[in-house]
């Protein structure tokens, strides 16, 4: 992280010291008048080689003749931090639009061990900074309900910069139901056919998460709504014994198509060959990652993402995550499985869990909806879409949703 301090005569004169410096994403820290002279701290987030190529992009667009490209690194430049980026309080959709289930493009691919320590310096710094803001908000002048909606926010986990946002706008609208400022941060795009239109689905997430279980609960669910949907389960993470022998199992009863991929090369033939078998939908069981790999490259391997960063059109991902893990847990997960395709979250062993802050916390920070909502040991009765009074069931009440099955 940046930080300098600008002295000027006047507070635009700094201002404009700062933006030509540091750029339009420099955050300012401290402000005070001195001896007739203001002066500002300033930080900037961002690494300066993002910072150097946006300036050449904007050069660019103004004289397209006369701009120099930046001198590439040696090294892969990571994206600025997920902290750093813009927040969906004020009702931002995932990417495109939630309704489409267009992804947010929210973190960076990977991180070098010098960004991951600056990461943790920020975090550090943040922290402060909350302590320092938290007095200034003032709960007094909301109404009852708004200051015990978030107090008890915060008693389930939902982090500081959460709860400045929904603070923030419910001191701008006063009359403005807390319930409506969470949509912004919770987009819902429910599952079903309907709703998710891309032939390829592909559940992935980290070891143990229940992902398998998960898969069959999706086709399950789309069979349940329409018998003559014609489906195929692949399963990609066929060396793990139990899940592979759970989801054959599964798919015979139900009369689903199943195919097993151990490695690259199998999955790409599984995957032509599900293709040509002209499968409404196609539901692929995604391994967990192994430490230190990004899902990007994987998909690429497999052939579902090109190696550009274009995304495909016609797959889908849906994140599986359980809400028990810690923030830093699940901020290094988002940060691993990122990828530009569309796709949701979907939120699983909630009937483990004790509080549910993390669905506000993760739902701000990637902006992706919330696909559906997994609980109970059993297949049946244990799956549902997800719903706006589902997510406001959970967050307030802690009480399931009651499933659609």
């Amino acid at each position: 992280m940046q930080l300098k301090t600008f002295s000027a005569a006047s507070s635009a004169a700094v201002l404009a010291q700062i933006k030509a410096e540091l750029g339009p994403d420099a955050v300012i820290l401290d402000s005070r008048e001195e001896d007739g002279l203001i002066h500002m701290t300033a930080a900037l987030e961002r690494d300066p080689v993002v910072r150097q190529q946006s300036s050449f992009v904007a050069a660019k667009e103004k004289n397209p003749d006369t701009a120099e490209p930046p001198a590439r690194p040696s090294a892969k430049a990571p994206m600025a931090s997920p902290s750093s980026e813009e927040r969906p309080g004020k009702k931002k959709t995932a990417g495109k639009n939630a309704a489409d289930g267009s992804a947010a493009d929210f973190s960076g691919l990977s991180l070098t061990p010098a960004h991951r320590l600056w990461e943790e310096e920020w975090g550090s710094i943040k922290s402060y900074l909350f302590a320092l803001m938290k007095p200034g908000m003032r709960l007094d002048l909301l109404s009852p309900r708004q200051r015990l909606a978030l107090e008890y926010l915060e008693r389930q986990g939902v982090e500081n910069e959460v709860l400045l946002q929904l603070h923030t706008g419910l001191q701008a609208a006063p009359s403005e139901s807390i319930l409506n400022l969470l949509s912004g941060l919770l987009p819902v795009h429910a599952w079903g056919e309907s709703n998710w239109k891309q032939r390829i689905q592909i559940i992935t997430g980290p070891f143990g998460v229940g992902k398998t279980s998960v898969a069959i609960r999706m086709a399950l669910f789309l069979r349940r709504a329409r018998q003559e949907c014609r489906i195929c389960l692949i399963n990609a993470d066929a060396t793990r014994g139990n899940g592979r022998l759970l989801l054959r199992h599964y798919c015979e009863l139900s009369d689903f198509a199943y195919k097993e991929a151990a490695t690259t090369l199998e999955l790409i033939a599984a995957l032509s060959a599900a293709e040509r078998g002209n499968y409404d939908r196609i539901l692929i069981d995604w391994p967990g990652l192994p430490k230190g790999a990004h899902l990007p490259q994987a998909l690429a391997d497999a052939g579902l993402l090109e190696r550009g960063g274009n995304s495909a059109e016609d797959a889908a991902i849906h994140l599986v995550l359980p809400p028990q893990y810690a923030n830093v847990e699940l901020r290094a997960i988002v940060e691993r499985y990122h990828s530009p395709h569309a796709g949701s979250l979907i939120w699983t062993k909630l009937d483990e869990a004790q509080q549910y802050g993390q669905l506000a916390n993760i739902g701000a920070l990637t902006g992706r909806p919330v696909s559906a909502l997994s609980y109970g040991p059993g297949l049946g009765n244990s799956f549902a879409p997800a719903k706006k009074n589902s997510l406001w069931h959970l967050l307030f009440k802690q009480e399931l949703p009651n499933s659609a099955l």
